[in-house]
């Protein structure tokens, strides 16, 4: 049975809904070990909060999952099941290593209630090839729908070790999308699989961690313009998260102005605030964001045709 923190009778307006796995990320490599809270729509309800809106998610995870580290302020929607998805992330200077245990349970188009249906926006965030390929047909406009389809992209071995393969469900999920953001490890670094999408999806954006990030607009003619969008420095601290509170920003918005130019930029600085503190901690408010765009504007770059 589904659980919620909030009665269906009392519901408010869906404002930003999040779809797919909270995670239990291990603090050392030991499974039965110390973690804390993460996931894509984790981050992600974080980030809504600090930049004023209101988040809900969907997820699946075990009943004694510590959901404690989720601030006030989230609706969350828990589907059942006998597992929560965990992970270990290595950082080294060659990149992440990461593993993959105990993935949860599918999330499918069934098990998203009516209530769910209509938001202003609907962030996707798979993390272990969790949400199934009809969950997105299920938005329509004026919806904005968008996804992180790093889960969609991902396998693993006996031993947990996580690689990267292509994404299997992409013919079936990427015309329903309004928005796909990936980073440069989601494509291994390759840029011409980005190209399949472009014919399908209007707006692709590529995060390059510090190097900011990269639109790519589709236009009325079929061609596409891409426009590099420059970052903010960072001292960083913790990386963990980083591409979630990106695309979270970007999509909130781009959900309220329409611009996909200082989305990027307003979700560049989000980001960068966000990696200067562990966890969740550096995260910043609107207010913040705002303030480092005026001290120093940035007036859309120079676009050019793929």
């Amino acid at each position: 049975m589904l659980q919620s923190k909030q009665s269906l009778q009392d519901k408010p307006t869906i404002d930003l809904l999040l779809i797919g796995h909270v995670t239990r990320d291990l603090i050392t490599a030991d499974q039965q070990g110390p973690y804390r809270l993460g996931g894509t729509v984790s981050f992600a309800a974080v980030t809504a909060l600090r930049l004023g809106r209101k988040p809900t998610i969907l997820t699946r995870a075990a009943p004694d999952l510590d959901l404690s580290e989720l601030p006030h302020g989230v609706d969350l929607r828990i589907l059942p099941s006998p597992t929560t998805t965990t992970f270990a992330n290595i950082y080294t200077p060659e990149g992440r290593i990461q593993y993959c245990y105990t993935p949860a349970l599918p999330i499918t188009a069934a098990d998203i209630p009516a209530d769910l249906h209509h938001p202003k926006a609907v962030l996707l965030g798979p993390l272990a090839n969790e949400i199934n390929d009809d969950v997105a047909a299920l938005f329509q406009k004026p919806s904005l729908t968008a996804a992180v389809p790093q889960g969609w992209m991902r396998q693993w071995d006996s031993t947990g070790r996580v690689s990267s393969k292509p994404w299997s469900t992409a013919d079936t999920i990427a015309p329903h999308l309004d928005v796909l953001v990936l980073s440069l490890e989601d494509i291994d670094f390759d840029l011409q699989r980005l190209e399949q999408f472009f014919p399908v999806i209007p707006t692709v954006v590529l995060t390059e961690y510090r190097d900011g990030s990269t639109i790519y607009q589709r236009q009325d003619n079929g061609t596409v313009m891409e426009t590099k969008i420059p970052p903010r420095p960072a001292n960083e601290v913790d990386p963990t998260g980083a591409g979630d509170t990106f695309a979270t920003a970007f999509v909130i918005r781009l959900q309220e102005t329409g611009d996909p130019i200082q989305s990027a930029r307003f979700a560049n600085i989000t980001a960068s605030f966000g990696v200067e503190q562990e966890g969740i901690a550096g995260i910043p408010t609107r207010e913040q964001v705002l303030a480092y765009m005026v001290e120093h504007p940035f007036f859309g770059g120079m676009p050019n045709v793929v």
